[in-house]
């Protein structure tokens, strides 16, 4: 079975850096379009990033030129650098693999962006 697990939460400063993993297993990685999302308290999952099995690349407005999201075939593992983290990045990230019938989610990593 499909499993997605995802590292690299913590705690971050204002205007610092980190960088998230996702290793996946049990699945044809390389086919997958995979992404990050997040969900902070009282609010809805968002999509933050995504990357297609090609390549190709999207962001969410408010990360759009902060955040890159990259992707590592061999070792089954997508990334997501985080760069000028504010505290409204405050969230659970979550990775997602998606084929148009069939999506696997990990279970979430926690970012807090405090001083």
């Amino acid at each position: 079975q499909g499993r997605l697990v995802e590292s690299g939460g913590g705690l971050v400063q204002p205007g610092g850096s980190q960088r998230l993993s996702c290793a996946a297993s049990g699945i044809t990685f390389s086919i997958y379009n995979m992404g990050w999302y997040r969900q902070a308290p009282g609010k809805q999952r968002e999509l933050v990033a995504q990357i297609t099995s090609g390549g190709s690349t999207s962001y969410a407005d408010s990360v759009k030129g902060r955040f890159a999201i990259s992707r590592d075939n061999a070792k089954n593992t997508v990334y997501l650098q985080m760069n000028s983290l504010n505290p409204e990045d405050t969230a659970v990230y979550y990775c997602n693999a998606k084929l148009p019938r069939l999506t696997y989610w990990g279970q979430g990593t926690q970012v807090t962006v405090s001083s």
